[in-house]
């Protein structure tokens, strides 16, 4: 077990060494000094919390709700290069931990996270 926590803090620290670490960190800290970031996210917020107080007191469909809260959100990144290098920054990021999850997955079960189990839409993996 002792070779495992091992490997384990080599991969945090490799983790906090990637490139897609590091970016999303700077985007981070950017975003937090940016006042006009701060209040456009502000301005999201109370949107969002207005809908969702709508669509619980049936004023407005969950459909809807959800539709004009992906478009203020849009409205919001759009608004703030700092804001949407944030948004991007953290995408990349969480994809690379995604990969590497299922990497880890794929190494403890042995399942392919990428398998269909409908071997038609592949080479199949026997």
């Amino acid at each position: 077990m002792d070779t495992i926590l091992e490997k384990a803090r080599e991969l945090g620290e490799a983790i906090q060494r990637s490139d897609e670490m590091k970016r999303y960190k700077a985007a981070e800290l950017a975003q937090s000094k940016d006042e006009d970031a701060a209040d456009l996210m502000r301005e999201y917020n109370i949107k969002r919390m207005n809908l969702a107080r709508d669509m619980q007191n049936g004023k407005i469909e969950r459909a809807e709700a959800i539709k004009q809260n992906t478009l203020a959100f849009e409205e919001m990144v759009e608004k703030s290069g700092t804001i949407k290098e944030f948004v991007e920054a953290k995408k990349e990021f969480d994809l690379a931990i995604q990969r590497m999850n299922q990497m880890l997955n794929y190494y403890i079960t042995g399942q392919d996270p990428n398998c269909t189990h409908d071997c038609s839409t592949c080479g199949g993996c026997h």
